[in-house]
């Protein structure tokens, strides 16, 4: 369905600290790649391969923790299309370990925003969504999205 995409992970050694826990900012990269591999299921790329293309810079990210991921731990990140506007898309992260009980570890959201390049000037300026990204991407059915935030 493209308004949602799960991918599974293992925790790699470098992701942890010291006590062997997974750093909290490796949470907002777990979304993003996870972003990135949804795209790539509906033959989206998040930077073209030619020409100027779009920027997606992130302006609102949160992450709510409640259990530890540790080294090698198993995890998937579920992603759900929780908004789309013309200009941005906001999503919906669920992190579960991939142990006996599909712990809930972790919840998240992030919103992006397109935005075009101005060279002469160095700034940004949000567009509408590139026309195969709006095509493609689905906002999940509100009994889908409560689902999700209320699992366990």
């Amino acid at each position: 369905m493209p308004y949602e995409f799960t991918r599974e992970r293992r925790v790699a050694f470098a992701e942890t600290d010291l006590a062997g826990i997974v750093h909290f900012s490796n949470y907002f990269r777990y979304m993003e790649e996870t972003e990135h591999a949804f795209y790539r299921s509906l033959g989206l790329r998040i930077h073209p391969s030619e020409g100027p293309g779009v920027g997606w810079p992130r302006v609102d990210v949160q992450c709510d923790f409640r259990a530890p991921l540790r080294f090698d731990d198993v995890f998937e990140v579920r992603l759900l299309v929780r908004e789309k506007r013309r200009k941005s898309v906001t999503y919906a992260a669920v992190f579960r370990k991939l142990d006996g009980a599909r712990t809930v570890v972790a919840r998240g959201a992030m919103t992006v925003v397109s935005v075009a390049f101005d060279p002469s000037t160095g700034t940004m300026n949000a567009v509408s969504l590139p026309s195969d990204f709006d095509a493609r991407l689905e906002v999940a059915p509100d009994d889908v999205l409560a689902a999700a935030h209320a699992e366990r």
